[in-house]
């Protein structure tokens, strides 16, 4: 589990016009438990999904991952465990091997493998409200969009998102017969830009029609 930085949970409690009680009642803990995490003599919380909507920011930025402190930056980290906690509740999504590729590897549209994978209904709902039915899971290949997604990690997809508005959100698509997971900015052009978070990997530019997308990854479940 990642530490929170301390900083910008207070910079956070202060731009939110809300309290360390207020804030404390709102995702269940206790005031000295906010301020502990404040200080820094606790670094580390099972909260912090609860903590990141509470704030109006994502869990990346509590962390240090990310600058922009805004809700939609990016997708939900966890880690397996959390994710496969069996609570009694489980609920089953797709599997898709479509060998989505972080380095783009290759995709045979004619051969999509499909399995049942079981996740914990309460992880699930505490980042989505999509039906089971429009979310699905695939396995990341490549390095290309480290440090977000690592090379295996397992991210979950809504299927029920296909279109990128504002923002450069990581989506799951096919590109010139590529699985891809990269993400996307509209063009005034009518044209896509594919970026990757490893910098030394190249931007490209996807023509109207050239790039189909499957979905929105909302989270990735890093590998163990």
């Amino acid at each position: 589990m990642a530490d929170i930085i301390g900083s910008r949970l207070e910079w956070l409690i202060q731009d939110r016009r809300t309290s360390q009680s207020a804030l404390a009642r709102e995702i269940g803990i206790s005031q000295p438990s906010v301020g502990r995490l404040i200080s820094g003599e606790t670094r580390e919380t099972g909260k912090i999904i609860e903590l990141a909507r509470a704030l109006r920011t994502s869990p990346e930025y509590l962390i240090g991952e990310t600058d922009d402190d805004s809700a939609s930056a990016r997708v939900v980290i966890v880690a397996p465990g959390d994710a496969a906690h069996n609570d009694g509740d489980t609920v089953e999504i797709d599997n898709i091997n479509l060998s989505y590729g972080m380095g783009g590897s290759f995709l045979d549209t004619s051969h999509v493998e499909v399995e049942k994978v079981k996740f914990s209904r309460s992880w699930l709902s505490q980042f989505t409200t999509t039906p089971a039915h429009l979310l699905c899971s695939a396995t990341g290949i490549g390095d290309s969009m480290m440090p977000t997604i690592h090379d295996r990690d397992v991210v979950i997809i809504d299927r029920s998102q296909t279109v990128p508005e504002m923002g450069d959100k990581i989506w799951a698509g096919v590109f010139a017969g590529l699985g891809i997971i990269k993400r996307l900015r509209a063009l005034p052009d009518g044209s896509m830009r594919i970026s990757s978070d490893n910098q030394l990997v190249r931007d490209e530019i996807a023509a109207d029609g050239e790039l189909f997308i499957v979905g929105r990854v909302i989270a990735v479940v890093k590998r163990l």
